[in-house]
Parts: C-alpha cells; sequence; structure tokens
C-alpha cells in the first residue's frame, strides 16, 4: 500500500468514528477480520499461546493484545498506547433552549477546543444514548447522524467591527448555542428528541446520553502534489490507527512476545476516569494477561521491568506564520519523518535511554526521526505517556507525527509521516 492509500484509509478510519465509542465500534470491526476474541471483564478468562484478544472498557476504550507463546515474566509487554477522544462540544442533560423560535442546543466544551473553527460548519451528532425499552429494561445504542444537522453562525463583521483585529471568541456560556431547528412554538418532544427516537427504535423512553458535536466534512488531500491532509480528530485517530494497523500484520501477529494496543478515552480532559489512562484499566488487564503463564508471585513484576511503552500522540509542527512560539532549536516538519518528544519536566515520558531505543527502531524501519522540545516559557502540553508510564513502572517514550491546527475543528498533518509511523511501530513490535 502507498502513502497516499494508507492516508485514505486512515480517512476512512476517522469518517467512519465520530465520538470515542464510534471509534472502539470501527476498531472492533477491523479486529474481527483477524480473528480477535471479544473478552468480558465480568468473566473468566483462558488465553492460549498465540491467541488474539481484545477487552472494552466504558464503550470508549479498548486493550488489545496478543498472547506471546514466552511467559511474560520472561519477555515483557510490547505497548503501544494513543487516546480516543478529541477536543469538542458535547450535549448537557437539559439539552435545548428555545429562544426567538429558533431551537438551539445546549453544549459544554470538551478539553481544549479552537471554538472559532467549529463556527459556520456543517455541524452533526454522534454518540451513546442511553434509554428503556418497552418492557423496562435499560439499553443503549450508538447514534450517527451524517447529515448537518447543527450550525454555530458567526457574528456578521458589521455588528462585530473589530473580529479582524481582536480574534473570533466565542463566550463559552452564552454564544455556543448551536441552532438546530426553526419551531413556532414548544414542541414536544422537541425536534431533538424526534431526531434521537428516529435511530432507535427499540427507545420507549430515552433517559441520557454521551452525544459528541463533528464536522460533517470528509477527509480531504490538499497542496500541489496532495503531499498534505485534512480532516477533525487527526489528533490523535491518527496515533490510533497507525498502532493498530502496525498490528495487524501477520509477520507482526505471529510474534512470540505479548504485543498490546492500548487506546484510551478521557485523554483530553485530564484521563481521571475508570477507562482513563489514570484508571486502572491496562493494570487490570496486564495482570490478568500476567496470571494465564505465571509460576510466582513475582512473575507480574519482572514482566513489567522487561516492558516497554510507545505512548503515540501528535507533536506541533513548525508554522511558518508563528515563527514566535517554537523553540528554533527544536522545529519538526511536516512529510520529514516521526517525532520523538521530549520534556525534562516529564509532561512526556522520553529520557535518554528511551529516546536512543527508538531511534534504533527508526534506523531499522529507515525511518527519519526528529527530535521536538518545548520553548522555555510557554506551558508544555501533555500525553497518556507519564501517566501509564508512572502507573505500571515501565520505561516510555513519547512519539507522535507533525500536524498543524492542533485541537481545531479541521486539523492538517502530512501523507509521507504517516506510513513512517506504522513503519517503526511495527519495527517495535516485531524487534
Amino acid at each position: 500500500m502507498n502513502a497516499q492509500q494508507t492516508v485514505q484509509n486512515l480517512l476512512d478510519f476517522i469518517d467512519d468514528s465520530p465520538s470515542p465509542w464510534h471509534v472502539v465500534k470501527t476498531i472492533e470491526a477491523q479486529l474481527a477480520t483477524f480473528q480477535f476474541q471479544r473478552l468480558y471483564e465480568t468473566e473468566t478468562w483462558e488465553l492460549e499461546n498465540g491467541g488474539r484478544y481484545y477487552v472494552v472498557r466504558g464503550d470508549s476504550s479498548v486493550v488489545i493484545f496478543v498472547h506471546g507463546k514466552k511467559a511474560v515474566a520472561e519477555s515483557g509487554f510490547k505497548i503501544i498506547g494513543a487516546h480516543t477522544d478529541s477536543p469538542s462540544l458535547r450535549v448537557k442533560p437539559n439539552p435545548t433552549t428555545t429562544i426567538a423560535g429558533l431551537e438551539r442546543l445546549n453544549v459544554e466544551t470538551y478539553g481544549g477546543a479552537i471554538l472559532a473553527t467549529f463556527s459556520d460548519r456543517d455541524l452533526s451528532l454522534a454518540g451513546r444514548v442511553n434509554y428503556q425499552t418497552a418492557d423496562g429494561k435499560l439499553a443503549h445504542d450508538l447514534v450517527y447522524f451524517q447529515q448537518p444537522l447543527l450550525r454555530l453562525p458567526n457574528l456578521a463583521i458589521h455588528l462585530n467591527r473589530g473580529v479582524n483585529e481582536d480574534g473570533l471568541k466565542f463566550q463559552k456560556q452564552n454564544e455556543l448555542g448551536l441552532i438546530l431547528a426553526n419551531v413556532s412554538e414548544q414542541l414536544l418532544p422537541s425536534p431533538f428528541l424526534k431526531l434521537l427516537q428516529s435511530q432507535l427504535p427499540n427507545a420507549d423512553k430515552i433517559l441520557a446520553w454521551d452525544l459528541n458535536v463533528y464536522d460533517t466534512q470528509k477527509g480531504s488531500f490538499w497542496g500541489a502534489n496532495n503531499e498534505f491532509f485534512a480532516n477533525g480528530q487527526i489528533d490523535n485517530l491518527a496515533s490510533c490507527h497507525a498502532a493498530l494497523n502496525a498490528l495487524l500484520d501477520e509477520s507482526v501477529l505471529n510474534n512470540d512476545s505479548t504485543l498490546v494496543c492500548a487506546f484510551f478515552d478521557h485523554e483530553e480532559v485530564g484521563s481521571k476516569s475508570c477507562h482513563g489512562a489514570s484508571g486502572s484499566f491496562l493494570t487490570d488487564t496486564l495482570q490478568r494477561i500476567n496470571t494465564a503463564t505465571s509460576q510466582s508471585s513475582q512473575d507480574f513484576a519482572r514482566a513489567l521491568a522487561r516492558s516497554f511503552l510507545i505512548s503515540a500522540d501528535m507533536a506541533h509542527a513548525y508554522h511558518p506564520s508563528f515563527p514566535q512560539v517554537y523553540d528554533a532549536a527544536h522545529t519538526v516538519h511536516i512529510n520529514q519523518g516521526v517525532v520523538i518528544k521530549v520534556n525534562v519536566n516529564q509532561r512526556y515520558t522520553s529520557d535518554g535511554v528511551s529516546e536512543a531505543m527508538f531511534m534504533r527502531w527508526c534506523n531499522q524501519a529507515n525511518v527519519p526521526y526528529q527530535m521536538y522540545s518545548h520553548r522555555n516559557d510557554l506551558p508544555c502540553g501533555s500525553t497518556i505517556g507519564s501517566l501509564v508510564s508512572a502507573k505500571l513502572g515501565v520505561r516510555g517514550v513519547d512519539v507522535g507525527n507533525p500536524m498543524w491546527a492542533m485541537h481545531s475543528c479541521r486539523e492538517s498533518a502530512g501523507v509521507f509521516d504517516h506510513g513512517a509511523m506504522i513503519a517503526v511501530m511495527k519495527q517495535f513490535l516485531k524487534n
């Protein structure tokens, strides 16, 4: 598969996954083609050497693993971690307000989205809805509205004369209401509830929801030679896609070692949830894998001491219009290779040893790499890397691909970098 085809596969993956819950559903469909078996945390696990498994928590986090032929105490875990969520707007519990004949959706900001980029775009809804069936049982299903339903119209420049000098800003409480419908009177049920009911034929009573606002525009290539691509949620579905494609290769799957891909929800809001990176999900899963081959109470600690984590998240590419926001000695560039991210204050988990190990895998895979360090006078972002590494006591490295407009409704990255990330991840898993 060439670079363009690989990225088209990524764009399709993102377009099929408009919410963290849909990300896991999309991943499950791909795992099924490689005969992965779903495990449930409420059940007893019986694992076979070479077996392919996955477990889901919270419907939006998933740990995928191949149970190695070697005991993990002797070989350790090879782990790639990423996250399924992206900054966005989410629907509040009391969903709508009617003002001047317009039904507006009440939303809350999720993570650090660039709010101005959501204006004047064709927005819609996707996520998970909980409901009661006719026989009184609780159930939930995913909903995915592919047509534009919502809009955040801009204020005309005639009414906001300073917008080009002061910047486009939306007051989070009062100015983010998304227009949904024109109503002549207070309708029951509201247009919002009618929409949900149209996708939930088994719902007798809708109770609660986790609904994500997303941009309906499909992913696309751009640039004079189609060398760039754009879509929503590149941060961090590109990393999930790269890790999944590195794993789902028969030359990798038939490895003797235990291979793990862990994709977590809630990274954008601090990871502190039962299925976030700060929760017990990965630890619980690794312990149960270890139990299948354990000979001693010390085996799990021995396994972790032999393990390694690649934390994969996106990186800030150099933007030629804003050179002042970068450390001039540590700029990274689109289509010039994968990025190793370093921060001595442990916002990233990389250290000299893990950096050198990743460099070696890049060289073995014939993949170029770049080094990124944040400006000293700007606060640095963070990833799941330090959280997972500290929780498990496992050495790790933070890496990613360079991109523009991180946390925008529409982000951009380089076509040639995505295949490079898959190649080095594959080298790590096979090494």
